[in-house]
Parts: structure tokens; sequence; C-alpha cells
């Protein structure tokens, strides 16, 4: 006679099965979703404390709920945006001893597609042209400003991807754009307290270029718009390279996460 011994499921594949469809919940549902409390979890999933506060650090690994502790503790959830994706891609760059100057390349080939989509869009007139003029505007009060400058500068690259009709496209080219704008705040933040940011003319060059390209979108221009924004790319990222001399990657730091951060997307 034989007797079927009873195997008990390890704690980890507990927590990760869990963690699995909290992760579904917290992907798929409303914004305003909130995670149960442990007791909850418990009740429902009718597993063991440990497993579901093992779950909970998987999610919190992810960055997708923060826990807080104390009497009013908690998990807090974060669904993903393009710059939590930016984050953690800039870190497999940075891991991965990507240049800045590699980057940049991505970006002369990826960005200025999204000119050219702008251009393509039916309703660009209504929808696009007027937010990017009202960033050109805004952009030519500050010229005398390096570091405000520079951040309404980026925002308008930034507008060029949220303005792109495919998602797929706006966040992976968005999470690139995120990640060079870190970069090149942090490099007007220096040159500005070395006194050697570039001149008036230079900041208003920058403006007109942004100008061309939004009349070419206006204009329904696909072509030209993506070659005038190639060319704009070319020109900002040389200056950039020039001080970086072409540096890894740098998401890390309390500056990059700061200004990826601080970059929400934008929703069109």
């Amino acid at each position: 006679m034989t007797t079927t011994r009873r195997t008990r499921v390890p704690q980890h594949r507990i927590a990760e099965s869990v963690a699995a469809e909290l992760r579904t919940r917290i992907l798929g549902g409303e914004d305003d979703y909130t995670l149960p409390t442990q007791d909850q979890l418990v009740r429902e999933f009718g597993v063991s404390y440990p497993s579901i506060r093992e779950a909970i650090r998987i999610l919190e690994t992810e960055g997708l709920v923060t826990v807080r502790r104390g009497k009013v503790g908690g998990a807090e959830v974060h669904r993903p945006d393009r710059s939590s994706a930016a984050y953690h891609l800039g870190l497999a760059l940075q891991g991965g001893r990507v240049t800045l100057g590699d980057l940049a390349g991505g970006l002369r080939m990826l960005e200025p597609i999204c000119a050219a989509e702008c251009a393509r869009r039916e309703d660009r007139a209504e929808e696009v042209v007027p937010v990017l003029r009202a960033n050109i505007e805004k952009c030519t009060a500050l010229v005398d400003d390096g570091v405000a400058f520079t951040q309404l500068a980026r925002e308008f690259h930034d507008l060029l991807v949220a303005f792109t009709p495919n998602a797929t496209v706006r966040h992976v080219v968005g999470s690139l754009v995120a990640l060079w704008s870190a970069q090149e705040e942090a490099w007007a933040e220096a040159l500005t307290r070395r006194g050697e940011y570039p001149t008036r003319d230079e900041a208003m060059t920058a403006v007109r270029t942004h100008r061309r390209i939004v009349d070419d979108i206006a204009a329904g221009r696909a072509g030209e718009a993506e070659r005038h924004a190639c060319a704009h790319l070319n020109a900002t990222q040389a200056l950039l390279l020039e001080h970086f001399d072409d540096g890894v990657v740098n998401a890390a730091s309390p500056a990059a996460r700061r200004a990826i951060h601080s970059s929400l997307p934008a929703r069109h």
C-alpha cells in the first residue's frame, strides 16, 4: 500500500502568484485603484501574512507600490508612466555603459519621425500647432535665463513626441527624450554656474528652428519637418557632447532622477 505525500508549495511561489494577480489589477485597473489591506488580502487569497508581505515587496521592487510604515501605513499604488519608464531604461543604458553619443544617435533616428507624424495629423491645426507655438512664445521670453530656457525648450521636444498618434512610439521615444532632457538640464545648470551658457543669439537660433519645424507641421510638410528636426538635434546635441565628452548616460544621480521624474508625460 502506498501513500501520496502532500507537498508544500514554497512561500516564494505563492507570493509570486499573488504578486502576479495584484500586478494585473494595478496595470489594468482604474487610475485610482488602491491596494487592499494585508488583512483583506490574506482573506481573499487564503494565504499567510508572510506570503502577502513578500508579494508586496515584489511589487515594491518593481516600482508599482510604495509601502508606508507606521500607524497610517499602507501600500500606495503607482501606475507606470513615461518618467518611470525613462528612469529604468536609463539605468539599463548606464549599466551597459551606453554613451551620450549613442543616446544622441538614437534620438536623431527616432525623434524626427515624431515631427513628421505631427505634420500628418489631420487635426494638427487645432490640437498640435497652437500648443507648440505657445511653448515657443514662452521660450522667447526666457532666452536670458539659461536653466529656465533649457527646460522650456526641452518641453518642445516632449510635446512633439506626446502629439505622435502611435502610443508605442510615444512611450519609447518619450523615454529617450526624457533621458536626454535630464542630461541637457544638468548641462545647463553647470554652464550657468560657470557663466559659460550659450549666448542669447544661440538661444534665439533654437527658437527660430522650433518655429520653422512648427511651420512645417502646420503646412503638413512631413518630410521637411523631419529634416529640420534632425538638423536641429544635430546642432544642439553637439553643444552638450562638446562639454560632457561623450560620457556614459547617467540616470542614477540625484539631479538626473529629479529631472526625469519632474518631466511628466503630457496627455493628448
